[in-house]
């Protein structure tokens, strides 16, 4: 009696299987072809090419943290009393991942930053909502233990909080003075929103905002598409590469007023050595050997400091110095 023949896997568990295993052939960095397993590479897009690199990311973060601090005196002035702004995180994610992250409810403002491209999400907690409108009503400004949607009435009352927020953040780019926000609408359902594609390379801005320790997060996003520009402005093409090494020095440019200074040159060079005791016998006459090889090369010093090499000879009935190459230090 044969024994039972086992059961065969699925037909998709079987295809699956050898299509996890499958190598591809790939260009590496250099040029150079090699062979890669289809689950470790990474599909990408390359109309969305959102990716910053490490000094950029930290070029815009410098340029925000002055950002937070006009906009902390802003708010205290315009709430007339102390109000907190930290810089959290400052993040590349996609629009997918962030919008899925945002709590419910929640309170979002669309705006454009004109004339760039893209519309970008100020994401506020209701509960930071609702203290900002009671203190511009005139209350204490403590934070609410409300967390519901705003009204009608308070959503226009925090767009005055987030047009100001907007304009703060706009004035820190100098380089763009035509930068200026749009409001264009509100949300407080993020699975609503639909103002960019999911894959699309989202620039996050997390700040913590309130009074006292009772902070909430406020976040800016704004699509890789708007901020590309700024960033062109903050790192200009051949700077920086793209390890984030410091640029080079340019190159220093020659001032007229330095042409009719006088430079003392002296033509010298070595190959004699002399002991203090043969020095004090020597007398008119007295013939020293040098080394062929050492008198024809010279060393031309300006202001005492070697910068040449020459070969010594004549032109016009004067003694003269043909530069070889620069001095060795």
């Amino acid at each position: 009696m044969n024994p039972p023949t086992p059961p065969s896997p699925p037909a998709d568990a079987a295809a699956a299987a050898p299509r996890a295993e499958e190598e591809i052939s790939v260009l590496s960095s250099n040029g150079a072809r090699a062979s890669r397993k289809s689950g470790s590479i990474r599909h990408h897009d390359f109309r969305q090419s959102g990716f910053l690199t490490p000094s950029e990311l930290r070029r815009i973060r410098q340029r925000h943290e002055q950002f937070v601090r006009g906009l902390a005196a802003r708010l205290a002035m315009f709430l007339r009393l102390e109000f907190v702004v930290q810089l959290g995180k400052l993040q590349m994610v996609s629009y997918q991942k962030f919008t899925e992250a945002l709590p419910s409810p929640t309170h979002i403002t669309l705006f454009k930053a004109e004339p760039l491209k893209g519309v970008g999400l100020l994401v506020l907690p209701p509960r930071l909502g609702l203290t900002l409108v009671d203190r511009l009503l005139g209350g204490p400004g403590q934070m609410s233990p409300d967390n519901r949607d705003l009204s009608e009435i308070e959503i226009t009352l925090v767009d005055q909080i987030a047009t100001l927020l907007l304009t703060e953040w706009c004035n820190h780019w100098p380089e763009m003075r035509e930068l200026h926000p749009a409001l264009l609408g509100h949300e407080n359902n993020s699975r609503f929103l639909q103002t960019a594609t999911p894959d699309t390379a989202m620039l996050v801005l997390t700040l913590n905002a309130g009074q006292g320790d009772q902070l909430e997060p406020i976040q800016l996003a704004f699509p890789y598409a708007t901020v590309e520009p700024l960033v062109r402005l903050l790192c200009p093409a051949g700077l920086t590469d793209a390890d984030g090494q410091s640029p080079r020095p340019a190159k220093p440019k020659w001032s007229a007023e330095y042409d009719d200074v006088a430079v003392p040159v002296i033509a010298e060079w070595q190959g004699l050595k002399l002991s203090a005791g043969d020095i004090t016998r020597l007398r008119c006459g007295d013939v020293l050997m040098f080394d062929p090889n050492g008198v024809a090369q010279v060393q031309l010093r300006f202001s005492q400091i070697p910068k040449f090499l020459g070969r010594p000879g004549t032109r016009g009935g004067k003694w003269a110095v043909e530069l070889t190459g620069p001095a060795t230090t």
